[in-house]
């Protein structure tokens, strides 16, 4: 998302504004429609320099009327809008800085923040992995059986349990019977191969 940042590790004690490039790729292609890079063509002649955030691939810009010769409590992006579609900005409201603090505690601090915050999905997927199929997903995979065929389902069904412990099906097995010895996360990626397949 295109902001006003401020982040020492990459920019050292510069505000830059780090633009979403398909966001003012689009932007330029709609009210210009030169046909060549908006960096290259507007952005750079108009003074914006480009300051490469490490080898992300990301980057910020900085330069006069966008984050240089600025009030920092009324930053727009209306200097480089009218550097990019050659109209003037119209922006109505101000942006915050998103300021980003790497030093070691605070980088400790995040990655324990996100271990948290995606430990409860991950309990899942450990559960699904171990836990048998639900009784919705084993009905939902004798329909599909039923729609694609015994043969399409046999090949899916050993594509699945490849690298396990779950048998195929046998002969004259049901498929809602061979379904139930599958696990969740299982079963999901069988449902999602046939239902490719339907």
């Amino acid at each position: 998302m295109s902001g006003f940042a401020r982040d020492p590790k990459y920019y050292g004690d510069r505000l830059v504004y780090e633009p979403l490039e398909r966001k003012w790729a689009g932007y330029h292609a709609r009210h210009c429609g030169c046909g060549r890079d908006w960096l290259e063509a507007h952005a750079i002649p108009a003074g914006f320099t480009v300051i490469p955030r490490g080898k992300t691939g990301y980057y910020g810009l900085v330069g006069p009327g966008l984050t240089e010769g600025v009030d920092e409590e009324k930053l727009t992006a209306d200097a480089l809008w009218e550097a990019v579609t050659g109209k003037p900005g119209t922006q109505t409201w101000h942006e915050s800085v998103h300021i980003t603090c790497r030093s070691p505690e605070s980088e400790a601090a995040r990655k324990e923040h996100y271990k948290q915050l995606y430990a409860p999905a991950q309990e899942r997927r450990k559960q699904a992995k171990t836990e048998p199929a639900t009784e919705a997903q084993v009905k939902y995979l004798t329909t599909l059986a039923e729609k694609v065929g015994k043969e399409r389902f046999d090949t899916e069904f050993a594509k699945v349990i490849k690298g396990s412990d779950i048998a195929p099906r046998a002969p004259r097995q049901r498929c809602a019977t061979a379904a139930k010895r599958l696990t969740k996360a299982r079963a999901r990626k069988l449902i999602t191969a046939l239902v490719g397949h339907d």
